[in-house]
C-alpha cells in the first residue's frame, strides 16, 4: 500500500491513498469535473476468518481421506470428501474474497462512492455538500492493523452510514472532512 500528499493549483491538501492493486471503477464513470481522490476495499483483516476456515477444511478433508479404511468403496469416498471439501471451501472461503474484493469505498471530489456486489453490483453515492459530520472510532486491534469504523453523518434521508473495516480510517476521516469543507467552499464561490 502506498500514501502520497499533494497539493492541486488551489492550495487545497488532497491525500491519495492507493489500498489496492487491482482497477475498481474507473474514472471514466465520473462527472464533469470529478475527479477521484481515494479508493479501497475493505481491510484485508476481513480475509483472516474465511483463510482460517479454508486451513480447517483442507485439514479436515485430508485427516478424513487417512482415516478412510482400505476397502474397494475408497476412491468413492474420497471424491465424497473432495466434493464436500470443495463446496465449503466454495462457501466459507471462496464467496467471502469475492465480495471483499468486489467491495469499493470510492471518494471523489464531489461525493462518497459505495460499489458492492459479486454478480449482481449495487451501489450508492453520498454527495459531499448533504455530509454534515465524519468521525471515526477503533479499538486496540483495528488500530495495531490500521483500520477502523468511519462513521458519515448525512443530512436527508440517508441518516447516517457506518463503514467497517476501513484502512486507514484516520488518514480516509481527514481526507473526506477536507474535501466536504473544499466542496462548500466551491459551491459558495459559485453562488456568488
Amino acid at each position: 500500500m502506498t500514501s502520497s500528499t499533494s497539493g492541486d493549483a488551489s492550495g487545497e491538501l488532497i491525500a491519495n491513498i492507493h489500498a489496492t492493486m487491482w482497477p475498481m471503477a474507473g474514472e471514466g464513470s465520473l462527472s464533469e469535473g470529478e475527479r477521484l481522490v481515494l479508493k479501497l476495499h475493505p481491510h484485508w483483516k476481513t480475509l483472516v476468518r474465511p483463510v482460517f476456515i479454508l486451513a480447517v477444511i483442507v485439514a479436515a478433508a485430508i485427516a478424513v481421506v487417512i482415516l478412510l479404511p482400505p476397502r474397494s468403496y475408497t476412491t468413492i469416498a474420497r471424491l465424497a470428501v473432495a466434493a464436500v471439501a470443495l463446496a465449503a471451501a466454495i462457501i466459507w472461503f471462496l464467496i467471502p474474497v469475492l465480495r471483499w474484493r468486489t467491495t469499493s469505498y470510492e471518494l471523489t471530489n464531489r461525493r462518497l462512492r459505495l460499489r458492492e456486489g459479486i454478480l449482481a453490483r449495487s451501489g450508492r453515492d453520498f454527495p459531499l455538500i448533504r455530509i454534515s459530520d465524519v468521525s471515526f472510532s477503533h479499538g486496540l486491534i483495528d488500530r495495531l492493523l490500521g483500520c477502523g469504523r468511519l462513521i458519515v453523518e448525512s443530512a436527508g434521508e440517508h441518516g447516517q452510514l457506518v463503514l467497517t473495516e476501513i484502512p486507514q480510517v484516520e488518514q480516509v476521516q481527514a481526507t473526506l472532512f477536507q474535501l466536504v469543507e473544499d466542496e462548500q467552499a466551491r459551491l459558495a464561490r459559485e453562488d456568488r
